[in-house]
């Protein structure tokens, strides 16, 4: 894989943000946004186990989806406050996603401010919450609803590695799903990365981005962009999603949502492992067409 550092800026002018990284869809780490809101200094572990704690949550754990795997179903379910207990004590594989912390404590909303000088269009009924224990992992992905991605990380880091959406063959997209067939955990570990690049050998050919996001850091990322993260300490972290500016990427996010989405979880009740067989063989199909026409370009220009 060819891989860079995304850019980091304490501040920038809207200005520049759009002609350098919103419009051309380049990520980027803003080190300074979140530092002015409330919650930079206010949210910490107690802080949402007295805000939620009794709350019932959905906590997912690391094993890649499978045939039989619908869409967002969790693992299991526990009391958030005792979910914080255990990923703060030591290391716990366990993450939460998609947890729309201000449905159940809506004053928390005041704590943090829309960037809304660098976007409009922010869905405010749903800024999500993921919390993560040490050493759990959100495999490589894209948002199905395609909106650009605001996510501030609290307490501890997460290591990330993103790819724009046009790589997506050289990813091994799972065709009708927003998933990788790769495995990229410990992608960074030479030793112990489960990377399989005799079974996906376009995977060397993929241009992307790698960072760390640290406490108080806000990490822009583009509609449609793959995502994978790990976390390094247990820590938490929140999305303010904001919709694509033109009618396409909102229609294709829609497609996604009711369309897409709802076809695939039919398929997998109905007829799972031919379904599963059938992406898996399309992926790989789609990945040799990519590595076949990037070597006949080679050949001609050579």
């Amino acid at each position: 894989m060819q891989l860079r550092l995304v850019e980091r800026v304490e501040d920038i002018s809207p200005e520049d943000f759009k002609k350098n990284y919103y419009d051309p869809l380049t990520p980027l780490v803003f080190s300074g946004l979140a530092k002015k809101w409330p919650a930079y200094s206010k949210w910490n572990w107690d802080f949402f186990k007295a805000a939620v704690g009794n709350q019932e949550v959905g906590i997912y754990n690391n094993v890649k989806s499978d045939a039989y795997t619908p869409v967002n179903r969790a693992d299991s379910y526990m009391k958030f406050g005792d979910y914080i207990d255990m990923i703060r004590n030591g290391p716990a594989e366990w993450r939460i996603f998609l947890f729309n912390l201000f449905e159940h404590a809506p004053s928390m909303i005041q704590d943090i401010c829309w960037p809304e000088k660098y976007s409009k269009g922010f869905v405010k009924k749903f800024p999500m919450l993921f919390t993560g224990g040490k050493g759990s992992v959100t495999h490589l992905h894209f948002d199905i609803d395609l909106s650009h991605i605001f996510h501030t990380q609290f307490i501890g880091k997460k290591r990330i590695l993103l790819f724009p959406h046009e790589e997506q063959h050289k990813l091994y997209r799972k065709p009708w799903e927003v998933l990788s067939m790769v495995n990229f955990e410990k992608y960074y570990d030479s030793e112990n990365n489960k990377l399989d690049f005799e079974r996906f050998p376009a995977l060397k050919l993929a241009k992307g981005y790698e960072l760390v996001l640290d406490h108080g850091e806000t990490l822009f990322m583009p509609a449609g962009y793959w995502h994978h993260m790990e976390y390094i300490d247990s820590g938490f972290a929140v999305s303010l999603r904001a919709l694509q500016p033109g009618i396409g990427g909102k229609i294709k996010g829609a497609w996604n949502l009711f369309g897409m989405r709802h076809l695939d979880t039919l398929m997998k009740k109905t007829a799972p492992c031919w379904w599963y067989n059938y992406k898996k063989g399309k992926s790989l199909t789609e990945g040799t067409k990519v590595l076949e026409s990037l070597t006949v370009s080679h050949c001609r220009s050579n």
